[in-house]
C-alpha cells in the first residue's frame, strides 16, 4: 500500500501540480504588483489591529461580541504552518533532495505568499456570520463565488481528511519520535497523553483554540529562534559556505545529468508547501474568522505568515543541519536528523530541546488543524453527532494512529491529500482572483488618501453584492 501511494504521489506532483503551483504564484505576484514585497511594512502594522475596534468601525456601535483579532487569526494559521514541517519536514527535504531543496523552499515561499494573500482575501470577502463570530474558507467562496456546491463539498471533504485527520497523524508521529529519541518514552503512552490533551482543547471551540495558540506560538517560535541564532552566530564564518552549498546544489549540473535535480525541486516544493500551506486552502479557513474593516487586511496578515514560516523558521532549521554536516548520513532522516544536528552543536541538551520544541510546535498544529476540519464539517452539515465523531477522530483516533504508524506511511498519505486539496483550491482562486485584485487596488487607494484604517462595503462590488452576507 505504501509503495502504491508513493507512485501515485510522484505522478501527481511530478507531472502536474508543481508547474501549476509555481505558475499561479508568479501570476498572482504580477497581478498584485508584488504585494508580498511592496506592502511588508503594512503587514507588520496590521498585527496590532484590534478585533473589537474593527467590528465597531464597521457597525458604528459598541459591541460585546466575542471576536477574533488579526493577531489571533495569524497565530492560529502560523500554529498550523509552524510545526513538523519546520523541523522534521526540512530535514526530510535535505536528506532526500539534498541542500538544494532549501532554495526551492525559499522560492515557493516568495512567490507563494502572493497566492496566500489572494486566497485569504477571498475568504474574508465571502465569509458568513456564525453565532458570535465569522466562518468561511475555500468551501464557502467556491459555493458562493463559483456556485458549484459539489466542488465546495469536495474541498470540504479533502481538507477535513488532510488537516483534521492525516495531518494530525504526522504531528503525533513526529512528537513521539522526538520523545523516544530524547527520553526513551514509549510512543503508546506519549500518543495517549497527546490524544487526551487534544480532545480537551478541541471540545472548547475556536475561542479556546485562538487563545491557546496566541500563547504557544510566540513562546515556541521565540525560543527556537533564539537557540538557532545562537548556533548560527557561533558558526557565522560558515554561513557563506552554507549558502553556497544550497545554491550550487539547487542548480548542480551533476544533478541534471544524473536525473536527481527533479527530486531536489520536488522535495523542496512539497515540503515548502507542507510547511507554509500557500495555495493549499487551509489558512483561509481561519483568516475568515477575523474581524477586520477590509478583506485585504487579513490577506496581508496571511502573506506575512508564509514568510514567518519558511524564510525564518525553516531557514533556521536548514542552517543548523547544514552547519553540522550530518545531512549526508544515510541513517538520519526527519526529526532525528534535526536532533542529531543540534546535538553536534550544543551537546546532549540538543535532542532534549528539540523534543520540547517539537512538542510545542506540533501540538499547536494539532489543535489548529482540527479547526480547519471543524469549519468545513459545519459547511457540509450542522449535525452535532457528526461533529462529535469528527472531534473524536481528529483529536483521539488519528493522533494515536500517527503515534504508532511508520514515518514513511504518514508522510505519503499527507502528500497525496495535499496534492488533491491544493489543485481544487487553485482552480477556484484563479477564477475568483480578480476580486482580490480589485480589493487590493481599493485598499491601496484609501491608504494613498491618508486613511489609516481602510474600510470596505459590499456595494463596492455591485456584480456580486448579493453573494456577500457580511460587509454591510
Amino acid at each position: 500500500m505504501n509503495e502504491l501511494i508513493t507512485q501515485l504521489n510522484d505522478a501527481v506532483w511530478g507531472y502536474v501540480l508543481i508547474g501549476v503551483l509555481v505558475a499561479c504564484g508568479l501570476w498572482f505576484t504580477w497581478k498584485t504588483r508584488g504585494v508580498q514585497f511592496r506592502m511588508i511594512g503594512e503587514m507588520f502594522r496590521l498585527l496590532t489591529d484590534s478585533a473589537t475596534s474593527n467590528l465597531e468601525e464597521m457597525t458604528g456601535q459598541k459591541t460585546k461580541h466575542k471576536t477574533i483579532s488579526s493577531f489571533q487569526a495569524f497565530a492560529v494559521s502560523v500554529a498550523t504552518r509552524v510545526g513538523t514541517g519546520n523541523l522534521a519536514g526540512v530535514a526530510t527535504a535535505i536528506a532526500i533532495g539534498g541542500p538544494g531543496a532549501v532554495f526551492w523552499m525559499w522560492l515557493i515561499a516568495l512567490i507563494g505568499s502572493a497566492t496566500a494573500f489572494v486566497e485569504s482575501t477571498l475568504a474574508q470577502l465571502y465569509k458568513l456570520h456564525y453565532k458570535d463570530s465569522f466562518i468561511g474558507g475555500p468551501a464557502y467562496y467556491i459555493q458562493r463565488g463559483l456556485h458549484k456546491r459539489w466542488m465546495a463539498v469536495l474541498f470540504a471533504i479533502l481538507i477535513t481528511c488532510q488537516f483534521g485527520l492525516s495531518n494530525n497523524s504526522i504531528q503525533a508521529n513526529t512528537i513521539c519520535g522526538a520523545m523516544q529519541e530524547a527520553f526513551g518514552w514509549s510512543p503508546v503512552w506519549v500518543g495517549a497523553l497527546l490524544a487526551a490533551m487534544a480532545l480537551f482543547i478541541v471540545f472548547g471551540g475556536i475561542q479556546r483554540i485562538a487563545h491557546v495558540c496566541a500563547i504557544l506560538v510566540p513562546l515556541m517560535a521565540i525560543g527556537y529562534l533564539i537557540l538557532a541564532i545562537i548556533v548560527i552566530a557561533l558558526n557565522i564564518t560558515l554561513i557563506p559556505h552554507v549558502i553556497k552549498v544550497i545554491i550550487m546544489d539547487a542548480f548542480g549540473f551533476d544533478k541534471v545529468a544524473g536525473g536527481a535535480l527533479g527530486a531536489t525541486i520536488m522535495m523542496g516544493i512539497k515540503r515548502g508547501l507542507f510547511s507554509n500551506e500557500a495555495g493549499e486552502g487551509s489558512a483561509p479557513n481561519v483568516a475568515a474568522t477575523a474581524s477586520v474593516s477590509h478583506p485585504v487586511k487579513q490577506g496581508l496578515i496571511q502573506a506575512l505568515g508564509v514568510f514567518t514560516d519558511t524564510l525564518l523558521v525553516c531557514s533556521c532549521t536548514a542552517f543548523i543541519i547544514l552547519i553540522s554536516g550530518l545531512y549526508n548520513v544515510p541513517e538520519l532522516n526527519g526529526i532525528m536528523l534535526t536532533q542529531s544536528a543540534l546535538q553536534s552543536e550544543i551537546g546532549a541538551t540538543g535532542p532534549v530541546f528539540i523534543a520540547i520544541a517539537i512538542f510545542l510546535f506540533a501540538f499547536s498544529s494539532i489543535i489548529g488543524n482540527y479547526y480547519y476540519g471543524e469549519a468545513n464539517i459545519r459547511f457540509i452539515t450542522p449535525n452535532a453527532t457528526v461533529m462529535t465523531v469528527y472531534r473524536i477522530l481528529s483529536g483521539g483516533v488519528m493522533v494515536m494512529f500517527g503515534a504508532l504508524a511508520s514515518f514513511e506511511l504518514v508522510w505519503n498519505i499527507v502528500d497525496l491529500f495535499m496534492a488533491f486539496l491544493t489543485a481544487c483550491n487553485l482552480v477556484a482562486i484563479i477564477i475568483l482572483g480578480k476580486y482580490a485584485f480589485r480589493l487590493l487596488d481599493d485598499y491601496r487607494e484609501q491608504r494613498r488618501r491618508g486613511i489609516k484604517e481602510p474600510t470596505f462595503h459590499r456595494s463596492q462590488l455591485p456584480e456580486i453584492e448579493h453573494e456577500l452576507e457580511c460587509w454591510e
